[in-house]
């Protein structure tokens, strides 16, 4: 594995970092155990660690834009919804041939996506909104989502929502390979890895140095030549499209689709597991979502109700105690380590 690592830290920009190769240890590890997971568990397990990954992906898409640009986005459920409503009306509504409608589906959700985010980032973002201003404004925007799924029944199913989405399947040579259980799995599995390598090679590479020289200290890099605009609207379009891929593939597991899909609620929740991952370091998310959901299941497995005031007094000591996230957790006792072997006398 070690040499996996040279070949990455290689065919980047600049050397890794220590952080950098702490982080690319711990994606490596968790990629080849989950690889091996349904061998190792039940189906139920495995669909909850699929969950899992597909709200992993969600809050990568989040951390990407929050992380590397300093917005935070307060409805980015909106564009989780718009994948998941896509899909559904796409599949269900439209009468298109079972073959070829999932795909379709998935493309008009993308589509759908990257159109809202493109519309409501140029004026935003061109229109010099920042900071609390873009959070509040991001706030109604998946308000205003939510009662239009409601309301808009004849195409939405309103409260009830959607039922009866198919799963996606791929036709080759006679052979006919249909995503759902361990299939659904891998399939999560894979997009939520590729996604991160790939926004990980783009952090690292140049593009990354002028979305850490925007996020500093924006006016600054604005002197220097960079289009700060473009380059925000560009990240909040892409993480808008992740967002919306894996609400694609998160309704092919459930097979329906409701207005919770697209609530504040699930926009709060994201931002939570931003938060307790580590904002800006792309693994964290997964790691993050990973911790919450387990604690949920410990929990609500007690008492249901205790789970509300557990989450509440968990969010708060972690503000307190790991402001910046659990993987800050792994860089400090990482750095510890160095500090004490660097001392003299020690081998």
């Amino acid at each position: 594995m070690s040499s996996i690592i040279e070949a990455v830290a290689g065919s980047t920009d600049r050397r890794l970092a220590p952080g950098e190769r702490l982080g690319l240890w711990v994606a490596l590890l968790l990629f080849a155990v989950l690889l091996a997971l349904p061998g190792l568990t039940e189906s139920y397990g495995l669909s909850v660690v699929r969950d899992i990954l597909i709200f992993g992906l969600f809050a990568l898409s989040l951390d990407y834009l929050w992380g590397k640009t300093g917005l935070l986005s307060f409805g980015h459920a909106t564009f989780f919804g718009l994948g998941c409503y896509g899909m559904a009306v796409v599949t269900i509504k439209f009468g298109l041939d079972p073959a070829y409608a999932p795909w379709l589906g998935v493309l008009g959700g993308l589509m759908l996506a990257a159109i809202v985010a493109l519309a409501v980032g140029y004026f935003l973002i061109f229109g010099g909104v920042r900071g609390a201003y873009f959070t509040i404004v991001t706030l109604a925007l998946t308000l205003i989502a939510q009662h239009i799924a409601i309301g808009w029944s004849d195409v939405t199913g309103g409260d009830s929502g959607l039922i009866g989405v198919p799963p996606l399947s791929v036709e080759a040579l006679g052979i006919t390979v249909t995503f759902f259980d361990s299939k659904l799995y891998y399939l999560a599995l894979c997009v939520g890895a590729l996604s991160l390598a790939a926004l990980w090679f783009i952090c690292r590479g140049r593009y990354g140095l002028v979305l850490t020289a925007i996020q500093d200290n924006e006016l600054r890099a604005q002197t220097l030549g960079h289009n700060t605009s473009f380059h925000i609207l560009v990240v909040f379009v892409v993480s808008a499209m992740l967002a919306s891929i894996a609400g694609a593939i998160y309704v092919t597991g459930t097979g329906f689709v409701a207005p919770d899909m697209i609530g504040l609620l699930l926009s709060t929740e994201v931002i939570m597991w931003v938060a307790v991952g580590g904002r800006g370091t792309l693994i964290g998310p997964f790691i993050g979502t990973f911790v919450v959901f387990r604690l949920q299941q410990e929990i609500s497995s007690i008492d249901t109700k205790l789970w509300p005031l557990f989450i509440g007094a968990f969010f708060i000591a972690m503000v307190f105690l790991f402001p910046d996230g659990i993987m800050t957790v792994v860089r400090r006792a990482q750095a510890l380590l160095r500090r004490y072997q660097a001392r003299p006398g020690h081998d």
